[in-house]
């Protein structure tokens, strides 16, 4: 058996909520970040583990800025000192789009770090690429649609039928690779991707079409004996009781409110020929999203209808808080927002959504078009529909506003 840790989509520099940190000088939510990151690093090295694989995403764009460079960099080379062999695998965050561009990751090749393998195109490792280790690996970086193309010698002549010579491509080199791999030694398959058939957050099921998407038959092929993915960020076995364990790990953060109610994991596993076990394990100290919404009815009391959604001060201290508030038009400035500050004080960060409504109704009768009628007919429908203070006669309005209409259809002037 070979024990592996398998995390993914790190997004260590996702800073778009919070303040900076007085001691680090970091924006805090990287911190966060950085705080389940040596979380992960420490149980790899407490465990003793004989492989890390981290499958992609280190950074939340291809250009870090390097404050987040080296701070991703420390915790890298805490595990090659450790003498821990670390595949990377490079993600769509970590990669150009431009051909022949330095991906986020390639430092790592480029200085030969001792015990890092930096994995940017697809490839067959052995037990001599691996640090001797009783393993195989194929590896499946994410590649830009051009690179893919110009790596497979694919045709753009039917460009609605890329994503599925991708796919079947895809799947004759992996073929290729089970059948000459040695069949003694388990074998991992680690890719950045979607697959056929798994979840987002939110329960949005990925369906093939519009990007590629790795058929469910060639992550589960029985010749494999554990499937490393990274790309999505809900944790999810799509193979559940089956071999082999076909993983996603999830983010190691709750990156957007997409992601407010997971849980976040990193997962090791035992790795043998023909049989596999994982466990995964939560990683403690998430920031907590809380999110709450109304639609208001009433134009009484709002403020305590506010309140009378929003969670405790215990749930909301050190959190992320989102109140959405639905509401007419007209009743804007019903709605303290100073009060609602005050009451989420303790929050580590509190947004406002407001998202005030015009009233949307059917003026005219049916069958009616509007230009058939003059405007002073339309005028007479907006008036009797509008509520108007009592001293203002529809009617004079209408003798006025005829007089003006009048007056410039027949070229008048003042």
């Amino acid at each position: 058996m070979v024990k592996i840790l398998h995390f993914a989509d790190a997004h260590i520099n996702m800073a778009n909520y919070g303040r900076q940190d007085a001691e680090t000088g970091l924006p805090m939510r990287v911190v966060d970040f950085l705080k389940s990151l040596d979380t992960i690093i420490d149980a790899a090295i407490d465990q003793k583990v004989d492989l890390v694989i981290f499958a992609g995403d280190a950074y939340k764009d291809r250009n870090p800025a390097p404050t987040y460079q080296r701070e991703w960099g420390k915790r890298i080379m805490r595990l090659s000192n450790a003498q821990i062999p670390t595949i990377l695998l490079v993600g769509n965050h970590d990669l150009s789009p431009s051909l022949n561009r330095a991906h986020a990751l390639d430092a790592f090749s480029t200085l030969e770090i001792p015990n890092v393998i930096v994995a940017d195109k697809p490839a067959f490792y052995g037990p001599t690429d691996l640090w001797d280790l009783p393993l195989q690996l194929i590896s499946l970086p994410w590649i830009a649609r051009s690179g893919m193309v110009a790596q497979l010698e694919l045709s753009l002549s039917e460009p609605e039928k890329l994503y599925q010579q991708l796919d079947d491509k895809l799947g004759e080199i992996i073929d290729e690779w089970l059948d000459k791999a040695d069949g003694d030694l388990p074998t991992i398959l680690t890719a950045h991707a979607s697959v056929q058939g798994a979840v987002y957050g939110g329960e949005r099921t990925i369906t093939l079409g519009n990007d590629l998407v790795l058929s469910g038959k060639l992550v589960k092929d029985p010749r494999l004996d554990y499937v490393a993915l990274g790309h999505i960020h809900k944790y999810q076995d799509l193979n559940e009781g089956n071999h082999p364990p076909v993983i996603y790990p999830g983010s190691i953060e709750r990156v957007d409110w997409g992601e407010a109610r997971e849980e976040k994991y990193y997962v090791i596993a035992e790795v043998g020929k023909g049989s596999s076990t994982y466990q995964r394990h939560a990683i403690p100290g998430i920031r907590r999203f809380v999110d709450r919404s109304i639609k208001l009815e009433s134009d009484e009391n709002i403020s305590e209808q506010l309140r009378s959604v929003m969670p405790d001060p215990d749930e909301m201290r050190d959190a992320i808080v989102r109140l959405s508030v639905e509401y007419p038009r007209d009743w804007e400035s019903l709605i303290d927002e100073s009060m609602l500050h005050q009451l989420t004080g303790e929050a580590f960060e509190f947004h406002l959504v407001k998202r005030p409504q015009i009233k949307t109704r059917s003026l005219l009768g049916d069958g009616i078009v509007a230009s058939s009628m003059t405007p002073g007919e339309l005028l007479n429908i907006f008036w009797q529909s509008e509520k108007t203070e009592e001293s203002v006669d529809p009617e004079t309005l209408l003798n006025l506003a005829n007089q003006i209409i009048q007056k410039v259809e027949s070229g008048e002037k003042d």
